[in-house]
């Protein structure tokens, strides 16, 4: 059975665990908690980038970035389920790219605190890295993606896993300026059930 190797509050890994879940795949994948500041960990023979999530497969390749197991997991579907064919696609990829924008922002100001001393810490690139999360959220409040159904698409997911990563990380304070993606975000929680049981609460 393929091993997901994944943490807890990493936004990339819970966008692989709800598309597992919406696709009716979450009972073929194992899920493993992985400690990717650990040098004993595997995840560094596994994923030479020491990344996660990656996805170790029966055979023993190992597929890695949240976007090539997202995809390889609608394959496995049967495709086109979450990843549209034809035109549509491009539509769900850019989504999904904005998306990990904002999560690779966050990620960035998260480590810059978490990792540097105080007097280390660099505030213009903080601000470079807020300024990215803010402009995205800024695009897509004045365009909101349309509603996820009980079968959201990738880009859907992806922006849901984002916003969850800032509420988690951010105390949630993108929300005052943007009422329209936190309707979003509430008609995604109430269609998905997969968004409220993968969230992280340690």
């Amino acid at each position: 059975m393929p091993v997901l190797r994944s943490s807890p509050p990493s936004p990339f890994g819970r966008k692989v665990k709800i598309a597992a879940a919406v696709l009716g795949l979450k009972d073929r994948i194992v899920v493993e908690t992985t400690d990717t500041m650990n040098p004993a960990d595997t995840i560094r023979a596994q994923n030479p980038l020491g990344k996660i999530p990656a996805l170790v497969l029966d055979d023993g390749r190992v597929l890695f970035d949240s976007r090539v197991v997202v995809e390889y997991l609608d394959h496995l579907a049967g495709g086109g389920k979450i990843i549209p064919a034809g035109e549509a696609r491009f539509d769900v990829l850019r989504l999904a790219a904005l998306a990990d924008g904002i999560m690779d922002a966050a990620i960035l100001q998260v480590y810059e605190v978490r990792f540097r001393p105080e007097d280390r810490r660099h505030a213009d690139w903080l601000a470079y890295q807020g300024e990215k999360v803010a402009r995205a959220l800024a695009s897509l409040e004045a365009e909101p993606p349309a509603a996820a159904g009980s079968l959201p698409d990738a880009g859907q997911i992806g922006l849901a896993c984002a916003l969850g990563y800032l509420d988690l990380r951010f105390d949630g304070t993108w929300r005052a300026g943007h009422p329209k993606l936190v309707a979003w975000l509430e008609a995604f929680e109430a269609a998905v059930p997969a968004f409220a049981e993968t969230r992280f609460t340690g």
